[in-house]
């Protein structure tokens, strides 16, 4: 490859698996901040008080409303005392708990309403039936999706680098400037992105489709 240098590129690899492992903690914990937050605001929007199902409407169409990245700095500027990664996984999080939660609402509404029915019949109580015969249901439907998120998670993780989180792509682009090596330092990024991001999109359609069976 002509102009590219894989002396620097080696050199670039094991800063970039550092900052890689960054990247895979903040899409992990994010992803299950997200997948924990989502349900509760998915259960949250059946309530039957306005008082509830209002306000967690509103927070969930600003947070859908407003870009990750001005959340992203925003938070970082009110939340000075606090590690980037930290507010970083939170805001990671709270952004696709709000899409998540549309995708756990789906899920909800495609469990037959026969079986509602039938836990009153059987006089369970909320909580139970939310526990033993809804979720499970429910969240079995919506895997897929919720895998789908987590992949497009992570290949939004770069945002952090904005409020200094050192990341895979702020370990390229500082490697970039500190070698004048951007080209193998952002190629290497790329390959790792998609080494990790294609196989798993494809066990997810895999998933899709036996879970459509």
């Amino acid at each position: 490859m002509n102009g590219f240098d894989w002396n620097a590129a080696g050199d670039a690899l094991p800063l970039l698996i550092e900052g890689f492992r960054v990247t895979l903690l903040a899409t992990a914990l994010g992803t299950l901040v997200a997948a924990v937050l989502g349900l509760a605001v998915a259960v949250a929007g059946r309530a039957p008080s306005r008082f509830v199902t209002v306000p967690v409407r509103a927070v969930t169409e600003f947070v859908r409303s407003t870009p990750l990245l001005v959340q992203l700095v925003g938070a970082a500027a009110l939340f000075t005392s606090v590690e980037p990664l930290v507010v970083g996984i939170v805001v990671l999080g709270v952004h696709y708990a709000a899409y998540t939660s549309e995708v756990y609402r789906a899920g909800i509404d495609s469990v037959p309403k026969g079986q509602w029915e039938a836990c009153r019949a059987l006089s369970l109580s909320p909580r139970r039936t939310w526990q033993a015969v809804i979720l499970p249901q429910a969240v079995r439907n919506v895997l897929p999706a919720l895998g789908n998120y987590a992949i497009s998670m992570f290949k939004e993780t770069p945002f952090l680098a904005v409020i200094t989180v050192q990341e895979m792509v702020f370990e390229a682009r500082k490697y970039g400037a500190d070698h004048f090596a951007y080209t193998e330092a952002f190629t290497l990024a790329g390959l790792v992105f998609l080494v990790a991001s294609y196989p798993t999109s494809l066990l997810m359609r895999k998933l899709e489709k036996r879970l459509g069976h």
